[in-house]
């Protein structure tokens, strides 16, 4: 496979890609890292790859000179957001925003799979939620995910078709809403004192309009004659909700349920313990603990015996 093989092979790409109406700019960067790859391969006769030593040197001393000598080569904006968190649903828009491009070409990829998905203002992707958007005479070249997916999350890169091509990288978090409730799955308390639970809920679009607090299948009631139930709510990018129950009895345990208007709900078992049960915890928590000690000192005990050397091994001097 000849250097000139090479060139004649990267013109048929080229053309093909003019002739079906496409800017080959984006392809002409990718054929010069081509030929520099041709170039030292080392696959030619020792006079061949003397003359396309020269050749191939001066090809790059020449690329290289322009790309890095010239006072108006193309450059990222480097005060453009890396870093983009968006939500499962709704639309999210990655851009990056380029100066001095003159006729070169801007395009996005994404790295995970090296998957081109723009070219200027044209989208090259079967996944109709990805789009080209750029204005004529601006700097700024998005792309645009219409319902994003947590799968979408990862690594974007908005490339220059400079020679070598140079690239923007962002990162995009897809997230959905999330509630949670700080007392984890189960929640033990003493008779008499107070219940207390805090929902947190983030990830939303917008501030939930209203946090609806269930106990089994009943919606607590403020106003009830029980009394001693008191409900403290903070809306923003992170809305929190405070449950209070004072004086907790039997009765008041069970299955609290956390729910907002636009996130899924979360729950927690409350366990009310009498007098004696916190007592019988203890004791059940001291034994199991003395049982584990116990397994590993058995543990170690054999391990001693197993490994102690027999008297019929052993050699005494004389």
């Amino acid at each position: 496979f000849s250097f000139i093989s090479a060139i004649s092979l990267g013109e048929v790409i080229v053309m093909g890609y003019i002739a079906s109406g496409v800017k080959p700019a984006l392809w002409l960067s990718l054929l010069h890292g081509f030929l520099f790859l041709i170039a030292d391969s080392g696959t030619e006769s020792p006079q061949e790859h003397s003359t396309m030593d020269v050749s191939s040197r001066h090809f790059r001393a020449e690329f290289l000179q322009e790309w890095q000598g010239s006072p108006d080569a193309p450059y990222f904006d480097p005060s453009t957001p890396r870093n983009i968190t968006g939500l499962v649903g709704h639309p999210v828009r990655l851009l990056c925003r380029v100066k001095n491009l003159q006729n070169r070409t801007v395009s996005w990829v994404r790295h995970r799979d090296i998957h081109l998905l723009t070219v200027g203002r044209y989208t090259y992707t079967s996944d109709q939620r990805f789009e080209a958007q750029h204005k004529p005479r601006s700097e700024e070249w998005a792309l645009r995910i219409r319902s994003p997916q947590r799968r979408d999350s990862g690594q974007y890169e908005c490339q220059i078709s400079t020679t070598p091509p140079i690239g923007h990288a962002v990162f995009l978090n897809i997230v959905e809403p999330e509630t949670i409730i700080s007392s984890g799955p189960e929640l033990f308390i003493q008779a008499g004192s107070t219940i207390n639970l805090t929902c947190t809920v983030r990830h939303t679009p917008e501030p939930p309009s209203s946090i609806t607090w269930t106990h089994g299948e009943q919606v607590i009631n403020f106003d009830s004659a029980r009394g001693g139930i008191s409900l403290v709510t903070e809306k923003g990018l992170k809305s929190t909700s405070r449950l209070l129950v004072q004086r907790a009895t039997g009765s008041d345990a069970g299955v609290y349920t956390c729910g907002p208007n636009n996130a899924p709900s979360a729950a927690t078992r409350v366990h009310v313990l009498s007098g004696e049960h916190p007592a019988a915890m203890q004791q059940g928590c001291a034994k199991s603990t003395l049982d584990k000690t116990a397994s590993i000192l058995c543990c170690l005990l054999t391990i001693y015996v197993l490994r102690k050397p027999s008297f019929n091994n052993l050699q005494f001097g004389t």
